[in-house]
């Protein structure tokens, strides 16, 4: 569990209601919050200040929200980026997850929704941060063991069978729950030597990973016409 108070967290929304209705929840959680109004007030904060999580608004006066993704990510590679954006088509919302957002929400939002979305990015955040560069051998989600160095899949203690193509993809996933990841990104992590994914077969491996899972397959979320995302438990 993330302890909030130690999360700073960067608001950018031109909007000053929308701002500080974001500010207010973020707040109550006891996040550490600063608001600006641009991206280029961003990134003078960004200069001086190391933040866990970015609040974007897409739609800024001058640089774009999606603009400023990519600068940030020149700077701070491990923090959590939600995209907050009027934009609904799903080209625009994978635009700005390659761009290196993580997660998006669509305005008009519901507070409980965001907070939700801020608390799983801040927590996947401090666990990077607390062994950066060092990736897990083993991560336990919920009875579900998946181990890298011996391949390994087990729920409950019952091992799964898996095959390569969704071992990776089950990888891919649980290694960023809480963070949406795009079809084309999924298809990076599994393509390899003997593994060839093209087009929309990554929802056929998808849906023969949920088969195998069972009831711990209902944690990865469909999100309709971007990709797939692991459900982050509440707190």
């Amino acid at each position: 569990m993330a302890d909030n108070n130690l999360v700073q967290v960067l608001v950018v929304e031109d909007e000053q209601e929308i701002r500080e209705l974001m500010a207010l929840h973020l707040l109550r959680q006891g996040f550490k919050v600063t608001e600006c109004t641009s991206a280029e007030e961003a990134m003078n904060e960004v200069a001086k200040t190391h933040y866990s999580v970015f609040v974007l608004d897409w739609m800024l006066p001058g640089l774009s929200g999606v603009e400023l993704v990519e600068r940030i990510r020149t700077k701070n590679k491990t923090a959590g980026v939600l995209m907050v954006t009027a934009k609904t088509e799903p080209q625009d919302i994978v635009l700005g997850l390659e761009k290196g957002a993580d997660d998006y929400l669509t305005k008009p939002f519901n507070p409980a929704v965001f907070v939700a979305r801020v608390k799983a990015l801040a927590r996947r955040t401090q666990s990077e941060e607390a062994a950066p560069g060092k990736p897990e051998d083993e991560i336990q989600v919920n009875g579900l063991r998946v181990n890298f160095k011996s391949y390994e899949v087990s729920y409950n203690n019952e091992p799964l069978h898996l095959t390569p193509s969704e071992f990776k993809l089950l990888g891919a996933l649980v290694q960023n729950r809480g963070v949406v990841l795009t079809r084309e990104q999924l298809i990076e992590n599994i393509q390899g030597e003997g593994i060839n994914v093209v087009g929309r077969t990554i929802d056929t491996h998808v849906f023969g990973l949920r088969k195998k899972l069972g009831e711990w397959g209902d944690r990865i979320e469909t999100i309709r016409g971007v990709g797939y995302r692991v459900k982050m438990d509440s707190v």
